[in-house]
């Protein structure tokens, strides 16, 4: 069974929808570890409900290098395989992603490569494109940049508001993340360049 630490920083919703994936045996994992770089994210109170393992990163009082050097630290301990990214706001460094390279995984809400960075859907709406989407890839040295696994397209209706959409983002996110885990944990794709390649049979 795949070992997996989930790295958050707001709500946790991403986190939440996985642990009843894997509570329900739709996926196969098990959580070693739920890790924030805020002490008020409500994702460690959502983590601390179902029991899960936390970890706060002190990225505001000591710095990257020292929060990072923590995240390895528990990592190792607790035998993590897998870093899942659900909403983490921190560009992790080529020392970490070295360390599980390959086997870090974000998930973003739009089409990459557009709508790089932070408020991704409300860029979306605001440049007033007519679909747009979420996309599950690997983590590399670049940021929203590494191998794509998965995306899924959500069309803007006319008339829909920002707050809409951002719901039906989170839907299909709920939906995507732990579907595309499960072929990846299963070893079912393939890597060729920056092409992923996925094979169901």
């Amino acid at each position: 069974m795949p070992k997996i630490a989930i790295m958050l920083s707001g709500r946790g919703t991403n986190m939440v929808a996985l642990a009843r994936r894997i509570a329900s045996g739709d996926l196969d994992a098990d959580i070693r570890l739920v890790g924030s770089d805020r002490p008020d994210a409500e994702g460690l109170a959502r983590a601390e409900a179902l029991s899960l393992p936390t970890l706060v990163l002190p990225y505001r009082e000591k710095g990257k290098d020292e929060a990072e050097g923590l995240l390895l630290e528990h990592l190792e301990k607790k035998g993590v395989e897998w870093v899942v990214l659900a909403g983490f706001m921190r560009i992790l460094s080529p020392r970490v992603i070295s360390r599980f390279r390959d086997r870090i995984v974000n998930i973003h809400p739009a089409l990459l490569p557009a709508f790089p960075g932070t408020e991704a859907i409300a860029s979306a709406w605001n440049y007033g494109v007519k679909v747009t989407g979420v996309t599950i890839h690997l983590v590399d040295e670049e940021m929203d940049h590494g191998p794509i696994l998965a995306q899924r397209c959500v069309p803007i209706d006319e008339g829909q508001t920002l707050e809409e959409l951002e719901e039906r983002i989170h839907e299909v996110e709920h939906d995507i993340y732990w579907r595309t885990l499960k072929d990846l944990f299963a070893g079912r794709y393939k890597k060729e360049g920056r092409r992923m390649k996925l094979d169901r049979t």
